[in-house]
């Protein structure tokens, strides 16, 4: 999101002294600019969420952007969150001492103004979501101000299936220009229209990716969820090796038997290879004349070191990974519904300013005759052109 060169500030300061202060108008301070709505494309929509963030950290400002001259290193202090934020949630964990006794921290759902309640939050989430948080990258973008990106994969330990939820987006850390340590810590979700405290609109994002999918316990192409907002994902995919052989619809199982044949033994040294998931079905063009259905190998195979196919129509192919974009569903994928999905998966694309390339895919996660159809899990996947974080 676009930054504000604030951040945020917690008590009104002594006379003679310059630290932290509270700001009770919306009115713009001096020596700050806020850009003009950026337009991406036909999309309006992400231009007023970021005239709505702008607006709602200008209300909670709470350090003043233009302080005179201070001795705070700012690229140490975006050095020091490089090395410091992966141990978020790890046993080491972050360094409190670089802290205020008093950080304001916001969040949709969830709020702080201690740095002890600060620790507690990051305590409760390590206990019941077991967190995986990945840091994208560290900017300085306001003179006392510092904007990281992030991506966090939690699993709910406390359900039986225990649902996966994914969270992406920036946080705008404020420093305190008479302490040099971090007073305010702001989360933005990818997946909001708004970010204020507190907002319905995350709590139901909280409550959705808590239904239930049934994923088996196999193997899948790896990949990092790099963005979530609110109708898709997006991924990098690293390689992977398909055995594929021409199929007739996406949704369709014509030539299952065949690739599934493959990794039984059916290949030129009878190999017998583990399975894995999804199995995909690929169109390759606009009209989806095309079609190929994939059972992905092992990430430990290698092309070289592979038995070749007993069939002339079944051949093995690497696929060089990439950017895709993912849209999440479940049921039974008849072909109408993954029509509509890949129609609607790619007009959000256009609309948020992203290339999608010709073409989709169809992953299945599940075995139709043994899941239940409303616990499925299936995806329509598009590759990108390009895709930047920043």
């Amino acid at each position: 999101m676009a930054s504000t060169h604030l951040c945020h500030q917690i008590s009104r300061p002594p006379q003679g002294r310059t630290v932290c202060f509270r700001r009770l108008t919306t009115a713009k301070p001096s020596g700050i600019s806020l850009p003009p709505p950026k337009y991406v494309g036909n999309n309006r929509s992400l231009a007023v969420r970021t005239q709505t963030h702008l607006k709602w950290a200008l209300r909670l400002s709470i350090v003043d952007q233009s302080q005179p001259t201070s001795t705070i290193d700012m690229k140490q202090l975006v050095n020091f969150l490089y090395d410091d934020l992966p141990h978020l949630f790890d046993d080491q964990g972050i360094d409190r001492t670089a802290y205020d006794d008093q950080v304001k921290f916001r969040d949709p759902i969830t709020k702080h103004d201690s740095i002890g309640g600060y620790l507690f939050n990051i305590g409760l989430l390590k206990n019941l979501f077991r967190p995986h948080f990945q840091l994208h990258w560290v900017k300085q973008t306001g003179p006392y101000e510092i904007t990281t990106r992030w991506t966090m994969v939690m699993s709910f330990i406390l359900l039986p299936w225990k649902p996966e939820l994914v969270f992406t987006g920036t946080s705008i850390m404020g420093v305190n220009p008479a302490t040099g340590k971090f007073c305010s810590h702001l989360d933005f979700w990818d997946s909001l229209q708004k970010n204020d405290y507190f907002s319905l609109e995350g709590l139901l994002d909280v409550i959705k990716q808590l239904r239930i999918y049934k994923t088996p316990d196999l193997e899948t192409p790896k990949y990092q969820i790099l963005k979530r907002t609110a109708d898709y994902e997006v991924r990098k995919y690293s390689p992977f090796i398909v055995v594929e052989t021409d199929g007739d619809k996406l949704s369709g199982s014509t030539g299952f038997n065949d690739v599934a044949g493959y990794i039984f033994g059916k290949n030129s040294t009878m190999e017998k290879i583990p399975m894995t998931t999804p199995v995909f079905t690929q169109a390759f063009d606009a009209d989806k004349s095309k079609v190929s259905i994939q059972i992905v190998l092992p990430l430990e195979k290698e092309m070289s070191s592979l038995p070749d196919p007993n069939q002339e129509a079944i051949s093995l192919r690497k696929v060089e990974g990439g950017i895709a974009a993912v849209s999440k569903f479940s049921g039974k994928p008849m072909d109408d519904i993954v029509q509509e999905k890949e129609k609607t998966l790619r007009s959000n694309l256009i609309r948020d300013g992203l290339k999608p390339k010709m073409g989709c895919l169809l992953a299945r996660y599940n075995d139709p005759g043994r899941t239940w159809s409303s616990i499925m899990r299936n995806e329509v996947l598009i590759w990108l052109e390009e895709f930047s974080l920043d």
